[in-house]
């Protein structure tokens, strides 16, 4: 408030007036952030959504045909239907991602034995991403 012959103005804020600024300015960064994530494509660390090496994937594929596809050939499974390499069927199973398919390539899982020592050093993870990208594709032949 500006008083007669003074160039001094005093405003008053209630403290309710400065705790409401506080909540829209929190809510205004909160939504910033969510927008953002939305918009910007997320770091390449491994997720889902990253690009596999296609060295990596190239070498997963011959390691697959030479140790995987007499059980598992076009992602199926010739002794236990249900227990098939299909995305939808990985994840019933809580197998999510690459790292989950070389962790069960390497030391197998309910009656499928482990190939870790058969696939080598880094074949698992070669196994498990090629296995990945084929489920995604939905397994295309050829």
């Amino acid at each position: 408030m500006r008083t007669a012959g003074s160039d001094r103005c005093d405003v008053l804020i209630s403290g309710a007036d400065v705790q409401l600024a506080w909540r829209w300015l929190v809510s205004l960064a909160v939504a910033l952030v969510l927008v953002l994530a939305l918009v910007l494509p997320p770091p390449a660390l491994g997720l889902e959504g990253a690009s596999p090496d296609p060295a990596s994937l190239a070498s997963g594929g011959r390691l697959f045909e030479a140790h995987c596809v007499g059980c598992h050939i076009n992602g199926g499974n010739i002794i236990r239907r249900g227990k098939n390499l299909k995305l939808a069927t990985l994840q019933r199973n809580g197998i999510d991602d690459p790292a989950a398919i070389a962790t069960i390539a390497a030391a197998g899982i309910g009656a499928m034995g482990g190939y870790g020592e058969a696939l080598g050093e880094g074949g698992p993870e070669a196994v498990g991403a090629w296995v990945w990208q084929q489920a995604l594709e939905g397994w295309p032949r050829g």
